[in-house]
């Protein structure tokens, strides 16, 4: 693997570990900060002293920032195992670049249903997509946290001998953040049919508290997204107790 990535520097001109440190930062950043943005223009949602219309400008304008921490959670993953590829743990994980294709492809049909059940969830096919998607979520959260449990528990997972345990817990707070999401996704069920009653007949005590029950409850959620992506940058910057260099 070490070859082959250096046969493409020569060609290229270009440091392929480098790239991939920099599409890893930048799907940090625009995760995080979306997220940041999403919970801002939702604060704005719960004001019922603001018009109908004006709230419901802020819940278009959440909606929209939303799309990228949906896109950089499902190409983290690609991402991370580039990353982990290009680097020293490469030729120990055996992590070949037809492993590497086959999973940026698989990555690529997920992203697609992700955006479709996020634009035209709605529809009859949006229905089944959203279905499809929840059911890779709920496969990767456990495939990924079973091997993320062998990581950090294993003498020598996979035959990595340089104390890769930092990986597998960047790994576990990875698949803590999809579940998270699903979770929110189960909170928010109720907000759709409130929001639709505060467009039709106005602000009532009701149809206030069920809008704020629904977003407050995904509040715990949210800030454990936040926190298990702050954790997994830690980890991946840090890399603590590793031997490799």
């Amino acid at each position: 693997m070490t070859t082959t990535l250096a046969a493409v520097e020569a060609v290229h001109g270009v440091n392929a570990y480098s790239l991939a440190i920099l599409l890893h930062i930048l799907l940090f950043v625009y995760w995080l900060g979306g997220d940041l943005g999403v919970y801002y223009s939702s604060r704005f949602i719960l004001r019922d002293d603001l018009a109908p219309q004006a709230r419901a400008t802020a819940l278009k304008i959440m909606h929209g920032v939303d799309l990228a921490p949906r896109i950089c959670l499902v190409l983290f993953l690609p991402s991370g195992v580039t990353l982990m590829a290009a680097g020293p743990l490469g030729d120990e994980f055996f992590v070949g670049p037809v492993l590497l294709t086959l999973l940026w492809i698989a990555s690529g049909v997920w992203l697609a249903m992700a955006v479709y059940d996020y634009t035209r969830g709605a529809t009859r096919f949006g229905r089944t997509v959203q279905r499809l998607d929840l059911a890779v979520r709920y496969g990767l959260v456990a495939v990924l946290l079973a091997i993320a449990g062998y990581t950090m528990i294993a003498t020598d997972p996979f035959g990595v001998d340089t104390n890769p345990r930092w990986l597998g817990a960047k790994l576990g707070a990875y698949a803590l953040c999809i579940l998270a999401g699903v979770l929110i996704r189960w909170r928010l069920r109720g907000f759709g049919p409130a929001f639709g009653r505060l467009m039709a007949t106005g602000s009532t005590p009701q149809v206030e508290h069920d809008i704020r029950s629904s977003l407050r409850s995904c509040e715990p959620y949210v800030y454990s997204i936040w926190a298990l992506v702050l954790l997994a940058a830690v980890l991946g910057v840090v890399k603590p107790g590793s031997t490799a260099f």
